[in-house]
């Protein structure tokens, strides 16, 4: 048995995303062992992180700056939005590099089974943000769920009639996927949305 303060710590990281019991006794292992240097500085990160992480007034993003580093960046487009979900679309989008301009994270999507609506999101901010004018394109980078679709629509439908472009991320097939391994949607979605070859 481990002291109370290493089944503490085992059970705080157990409840991680992706880290079960037996993977949170390794990783407590690999610090004690690691103590001077991993342990020390992982608790330096930690304690760091705690006192300055805050939520960008802008676009929604967690950072430990207010603005957030992508809004304060005078190199991206500030004309080209990008609509996500949650802060992590945010950050695997901004990961790939390939969206030059900035963000808006709604905080979740519309479900009317958990009882979500649209004022429980940051959709009014989204539009009162492209309604100060500026922006060009909104692209709405929904998951490909019914929630998110649902969402993705709905704000589309509130951006009507505004003078810019509304897009929506493409769907279908993956790179390397085969289709005998796809499901019926995947498999209609890629469907609908084909295109001539060049």
């Amino acid at each position: 048995m481990a002291s109370q303060e290493i089944e503490t710590l085992t059970a705080q990281l157990a409840r991680l995303p992706g880290l079960g019991p037996r993977s949170a006794r390794r990783v407590v292992l690999w610090l004690i062992k690691r103590r001077d240097t991993s342990l020390v500085a992982l608790l330096e990160a930690l304690d760091g992180l705690r006192e300055g992480l805050s939520e960008c007034h802008i676009c929604g993003n967690v950072d430990t700056s207010d603005p957030c580093a992508i809004c304060a960046d005078p190199r991206r487009d500030a004309r080209a939005l990008c609509v996500v979900e949650d802060v992590a679309d945010l950050w695997a989008l901004d990961r790939a590099r390939l969206f030059p301009g900035r963000y808006h994270v709604l905080g979740g999507r519309l479900s009317a089974l958990d009882g979500i609506r649209p004022e429980d999101l940051t959709i009014g901010a989204l539009l009162a943000r492209v309604s100060a004018g500026g922006i060009d394109e909104v692209v709405l980078a929904m998951n490909a769920t019914l929630e998110g679709q649902t969402t993705a629509h709905y704000i589309a439908e509130r951006l009507e009639g505004l003078p810019l472009r509304v897009t929506q991320l493409a769907h279908g097939l993956p790179v390397g996927g085969e289709l005998d391994y796809l499901d019926e949607g995947t498999l209609a979605q890629a469907l609908r949305a084909r295109r001539p070859i060049t």
